[in-house]
């Protein structure tokens, strides 16, 4: 996607999706629904569509600060919230400098490719799993939820999950029992 972007939310959806600007609007107020629920207050009509390669960029180099989640956190807010340009990297440079990042080193990363083969990589093994939107959650690396769900699903999932990674014994004969100190034969 290009830094500016002249589209709104909404047209660019329903691009995307081959729907129409009404069900694209239903979907995001649907989102905006769900946010609200969580806590969250999602501005939807002010969104400012960019490409996100920097910001992406900027919370790699935030995770070397051990700051990768409050970067992450603060990022998602102005976007979703503020309706801030996180494509610019002065606005990302800002946004860095609140959550305790060193503003020159920041400026420097972001004038440079540095983190950009991290980010790459993250979107390879993105394609691996054929992952195209977001949210996603991948779980032991074989289980996969898209979209935003509400919590029932996740819940349900997660016994699903569980019950099918059970490890299943297929012998019942007594063998020899092992721990830290060393393995019990048990007698016949």
């Amino acid at each position: 996607m290009e830094r500016d972007i002249n589209e709104n939310i909404y047209e660019k959806l329903a691009k995307k999706y081959g729907m129409s600007l009404a069900q694209a609007k239903a979907n995001a107020q649907n989102v905006v629904q769900m946010a609200k629920e969580a806590g969250l207050d999602f501005q939807m009509d002010t969104l400012v569509l960019t490409n996100t390669f920097d910001a992406h960029r900027l919370t790699m180099y935030a995770k070397t600060q051990g700051l990768m989640k409050e970067m992450t956190e603060r990022i998602l807010r102005a976007h979703f919230t503020e309706s801030k340009h996180i494509g610019k990297h002065e606005t990302l440079t800002e946004l860095a400098v609140e959550v305790g990042l060193n503003r020159e080193a920041v400026q420097q990363m972001l004038s440079s490719d540095e983190m950009a083969d991290v980010v790459r990589a993250d979107e390879q093994t993105a394609q691996q799993y054929r992952i195209t939107g977001v949210p996603f959650y991948l779980i032991n690396k074989k289980y996969a939820l898209t979209g935003a769900q509400p919590t029932e699903v996740f819940v349900q999932a997660l016994q699903k999950i569980i019950a099918e990674d059970e490890i299943t014994v297929l012998n019942e004969q007594d063998g020899v029992i092992c721990d830290d100190n060393g393995c019990e034969i048990p007698e016949k």
